[in-house]
């Protein structure tokens, strides 16, 4: 089950990386306009802040979450196709709803999927399973916008979101084949549980560190994904160098998570809160070693050194969530950290932005910042954090 979980799920998450860059293309293409294809990604993304928790509510009441999940897919890549059709025959603020409607479903290609996970896998592979799983994200962040890409030069505007649809319903029969719960409980309004499920990451020493560890580490990435192309076309003179450097922290990532499924250790002691935190200063320097480059080469060696970071920082992340989320609160918890990191990548970006602008160097370094940010806040909530017989749960 567990391939076949991986092959549903990397399948999914391609399409899913696919269809930002798609969208882009596609309005550029049709409309002619880089606003109209900014909005249309905007609205595809900012809205699975709000689709999140509620999606993961109610994977968490299904008997069956396999089938609500299959659903959300089909609606993901319907809603592609949707806009693919009406794009340039009807006013542009109805497509641009139309992405956001759609992006309410995009946690459940993330977190809705990953949470899944245990009923997908005998509990003591649990943890070899994690960091396959979170390879599968490595392997969307790569192949996605390459794909995406590659098909918008040689094929047209249209088909790099075609084919994020197919990839995206090819994943349907392994979400329809993941198994039943044994147990649903019931009973509780969907606004109490969503009220339950937000307690559950603040009330929990360890949900609440990892949770807002990863927000202010996301924002920090997204420092290093806007300033990419910047980087680029300053050090070598052109802007597509830039997604080169992004493909190297993907496959660096991938790379240190194939480590980590090999040697996948057993929960405790250091194992993931340790990696976390470990791997989130790693992110950091690899971004200050980017922010003071001043060659290409140096810039590779900074991605790579990011990505190295970023691979058991996902694992990590997804770890201390399978260990510690009330199992009947699982969906809920996942959904709503893959939505606060897509919010954190946000407003990371939309600094950026301007701090690219001014200077490249300051904007990589205000991302370093962040993640030093990050690990002073673990270790914060660490130190604030109470303990009941030695043992933090």
């Amino acid at each position: 089950m567990l391939w076949r979980y991986m092959l549903g799920a990397a399948s999914a998450r391609t399409g899913d990386d696919m269809s930002g860059p798609a969208l882009l293309v596609l309005g550029l293409a049709v409309s002619g306009s880089p606003a109209v294809a900014g909005w249309l990604l905007a609205g595809l993304t900012v809205s699975a802040s709000v689709g999140g928790p509620l999606l993961g509510v109610l994977l968490d009441r299904a008997r069956r979450p396999g089938r609500l999940l299959a659903w959300c897919l089909t609606g993901y890549a319907g809603g592609l196709l949707v806009i693919l059709a009406l794009l340039g025959r009807v006013p542009d603020g109805l497509v641009i709803g139309l992405a956001v409607l759609t992006g309410l479903l995009g946690p459940a290609l993330s977190g809705g999927w990953t949470a899944q996970l245990p009923l997908a896998v005998p509990a003591g592979s649990l943890a070899r399973a994690n960091a396959l799983d979170s390879i599968s994200y490595n392997v969307a962040a790569l192949l996605g916008p390459a794909l995406a890409g590659l098909m918008a030069a040689f094929g047209g505007g249209s088909t790099p979101v075609i084919a994020a649809c197919v990839l995206i319903a090819a994943s349907l029969p392994v979400a329809l084949s993941l198994p039943p719960r044994e147990r649903v409980e019931k009973g509780a309004s969907v606004a109490a549980e969503l009220l339950a499920g937000a307690r559950a990451i603040t009330g929990s020493p360890s949900l609440r560190r990892a949770t807002v560890t990863s927000m202010i580490s996301m924002a920090g990435v997204a420092m290093l994904v806007v300033c990419t192309p910047l980087l680029g076309e300053r050090l070598v003179g052109s802007a597509g160098f830039g997604a080169l450097l992004l493909a190297v922290t993907a496959a660096t990532a991938l790379g240190a998570n194939a480590v980590l499924a090999h040697r996948a250790p057993a929960a405790g002691t250091w194992w993931p809160d340790g990696v976390l935190v470990a791997a989130t200063a790693v992110v950091g320097a690899g971004i200050a070693v980017a922010a003071l480059a001043g060659s290409f080469a140096l810039a590779v060696l900074a991605a790579a050194i990011a990505g190295v970071g970023e691979g058991p920082q996902l694992t990590a992340l997804f770890a201390v969530r399978h260990r510690d989320a009330p199992a009947r609160l699982r969906s809920q918890i996942f959904t709503t950290g893959a939505s606060l990191k897509i919010t954190s990548f946000a407003a990371g970006s939309a600094v950026a932005g301007p701090l690219a602008v001014h200077s490249v160097p300051l904007a990589l370094a205000v991302g370093a910042a962040l993640q030093a940010a990050a690990v002073a806040a673990y270790g914060a909530m660490s130190l604030s954090a109470p303990r009941a017989g030695g043992t933090e749960r």
